[in-house]
């Protein structure tokens, strides 16, 4: 039976059902369970071929149809038109650090970064060491990257403007997107792609590991603006020019398939269960103000880290009084049931990543939880 036929309606899901936990880790992260239960159920044979998703042939007449139809979903629900195409890679966001300047701002070409944090600022120190004419055109460091930054520099000669749309470790996000940038938009979605209704009139190219929102880690999906990619740079190496992947229908060679897979398990999900990205964006918003209200709430116990009109939908981050607390609120946490609340090895404290899998019975849990900690402390 296909997801499209089974009963999805979301079920409560209490931390010992199926033995599973609620699941709040920033990435790999929460799969949707019907998700899961289907890939189980067809593991050892998928659509009758007799052998699992990870045996068959990515060249099998199936596979390519299921390959297109995950590529055609992503791109109705975003409601993007046949100027761009959806494209499967490997090699996570860390490649497309690279692979982006060495086609678009090659030979010391200029490019403008917005450093919003780790993952950003790696992305411009990959562009220069690719020899780019990488350039910080606004940033939040001052701020402790605690913000997203009000104004941008720009470099009117510049090939594109790079952003990172949602800051997993800071917990901060972009709510909206700069409309003056006098190049095309470029940005790392990683960790919020798919979670709200996006206008990317004004991007060129959007990249995201699959393993917070989409699937499991190991695949990588580019949306690229057909025009912009045939403006990349000529004799690379095959496997780093998008136009390869555009020209074989991301099978140049064998792509990451069950990745894909999974991805395309979610994509059905989305569309039938959630009824699309405006749904999701509501029950993503209704988590996150849920969770920052009881933060804010606490008297000051819970102190949130990123500055309110900056706040992430998608990972909530906060601190507690001491780090001896946070310690012990991470291992009660676990003993309740609620894995994956530390924060980021590099700053450590609290996150919370309640991206669109992570039920709205989670996030009542963790509530519950904060407040007869705070009791007890």
């Amino acid at each position: 039976m296909s997801l499209a036929e089974k009963d999805l309606s979301p079920q409560p899901l209490a931390p010992a059902a199926h033995g599973r936990v609620y699941n709040f880790n920033g990435g790999p992260a929460a799969l949707p369970l019907p998700v899961l239960e289907q890939a189980q159920a067809e593991f050892l044979d998928w659509g009758g071929s007799g052998m699992s998703m990870l045996e068959i042939s990515h060249r099998d007449k199936r596979v390519v149809r299921m390959v297109d139809g995950c590529e055609e979903d992503i791109l109705g629900l975003l409601g993007l038109g046949p100027e761009w195409r959806a494209i499967f890679l490997q090699g996570g966001a860390s490649l497309q650090f690279a692979m982006i300047p060495l086609n678009f701002a090659p030979d010391g070409a200029p490019a403008d970064y917005v450093n919003t944090g780790m993952w950003s600022d790696k992305a411009h120190k990959e562009a220069v060491i690719c020899g780019s004419k990488a350039r910080i055109a606004a940033s939040s460091e001052q701020d402790g990257f605690t913000c997203i930054p009000k104004k941008i520099d720009y470099d009117p000669k510049a090939r594109y403007l790079y952003l990172t749309a949602n800051n997993t470790v800071r917990g901060t996000e972009w709510r909206s997107f700069p409309k003056d940038a006098p190049a095309p938009l470029v940005s790392d979605m990683s960790s919020d792609f798919l979670s709200r209704p996006l206008d990317l009139s004004k991007f060129a190219l959007v990249h995201a590991g699959a393993q917070k929102n989409v699937g499991p880690a190991g695949l990588t999906i580019v949306l690229i603006r057909k025009d912009f990619a045939e403006t990349g740079k000529k004799g690379l190496p095959h496997l780093l020019d998008y136009r390869t992947y555009l020209s074989s229908n991301s099978m140049y060679n064998t792509p990451p398939v069950f990745g894909i897979y999974i991805a395309g398990l979610v994509m059905k999900w989305l569309k039938g269960t959630i009824g699309g990205l405006a749904n999701m964006a509501a029950i993503n918003e209704a988590k996150a103000a849920r969770l920052y209200g009881a933060i804010d709430g606490s008297g000051g116990f819970y102190k949130g880290t990123a500055k309110e009109d900056s706040r992430s939908l998608m990972n909530v981050t906060f601190r507690l009084p001491s780090p001896e607390l946070e310690a012990r609120f991470l291992a009660e946490g676990k003993d309740r049931g609620l894995h994956g609340l530390n924060g980021h090895r590099s700053v450590g404290g609290i996150r919370a990543s309640i991206y669109n899998a992570v039920p709205p019975e989670a996030v009542e849990a963790l509530i519950a939880f904060m407040a007869d900690f705070q009791k007890t402390a």
